[in-house]
């Protein structure tokens, strides 16, 4: 199952995917440019594994670059077209990083609103770009900007009772302004992009609510760059619709985690390997009958 979309990405890219996935130094994973093909086709494939075992979502949502694999599974953008848009952003980002080297950090045990205003805080203070990237959960924000202001941000959360104030392994400040510049240069790739109306329900980051169209689709993964990731508001969207399960299709259990921390009820499971996907589907079955 993973060997024509590896075949397929090694081509397309031009660059040793597979050997870099399987085979890879971390420092090689840890360039974005790299990062993000790498992870979209793992999802792809884990996916498409659990859609050949009988799973067939009924809404589908994807946590930042995870919304590309939504808007394949939902039908709106062929798989192909969106390895070629998850590596121009990989290099944009990257290229971004390198002229004003950013850094993410997640704080857990403060609201989300405090953390806002924290980054306001530091922002006017200090003339520094630290804003909110990723609300998460009820108590963990991702925070996303220049080294100094992640880092003044960190602190003063801690001071203020934060339980946790981690520094991300990640290749970019992702989510904020200062990706702002390169969002037109990539909107020019996603206007020659193809999208279609999907055909099951995914949401957007950007407005965490339904996408309707294609064109709204390649017009929220733009906005999507520089702009915070609402998963708690889609999280709590997926409880009020009663949803059985939730079921992350790639690698990690970040999600699946979020996904226990906001409805403790709902079963969530990681489905990022073979025996990953064989314990979730074999859950399912018990669940769905």
């Amino acid at each position: 199952m993973a060997r024509p979309y590896f075949d397929t990405a090694n081509e397309v890219l031009d660059i040793p995917l597979s050997r870099l996935c399987f085979e890879g130094s971390a420092e090689e994973l840890r360039d974005t440019s790299v990062t993000q093909p790498a992870v979209y086709v793992v999802s792809l494939v884990a996916a498409a594994v659990l859609r050949e075992k009988g799973v067939r979502p009924s809404v589908v949502a994807g946590h930042s670059l995870g919304e590309y694999t939504a808007l394949v599974c939902a039908g709106a953008l062929d798989w192909v077209d969106g390895l070629k848009l998850v590596r121009r952003r990989g290099l944009l980002m990257a290229e971004v990083n390198r002229r004003t080297p950013g850094r993410m950090a997640a704080v857990v045990g403060l609201p989300a609103g405090r953390i806002r205003g924290l980054c306001e805080e530091v922002s006017d203070a200090r003339q520094r770009v630290v804003e909110v990237a990723n609300y998460n959960s009820a108590q963990q924000t991702v925070v996303s900007g220049d080294a100094d202001g992640v880092a003044e941000v960190s602190r003063r959360a801690l001071e203020e009772g934060a339980s946790h104030a981690k520094e991300l392994s990640v290749g970019a400040p992702f989510h904020c302004s200062l990706m702002a510049d390169v969002a037109a240069e990539f909107g020019e790739h996603l206007a020659a992009t193809a999208f279609s109306t999907p055909h099951v329900p995914v949401v957007a980051n950007v407005t965490a609510s339904y996408v309707h169209s294609g064109q709204e689709a390649r017009a929220l993964l733009a906005e999507q760059l520089a702009a915070p990731v609402r998963w708690h508001e889609t999280l709590t969207m997926f409880g009020h619709e009663e949803v059985s399960a939730f079921v992350e299709a790639g690698p990690g259990r970040v999600l699946s985690n979020l996904s226990r921390s906001v409805h403790p009820a709902i079963p969530a499971m990681p489905a990022g390997t073979g025996r990953q996907i064989d314990r979730a589907v074999e859950k399912l079955g018990g669940i769905l009958v």
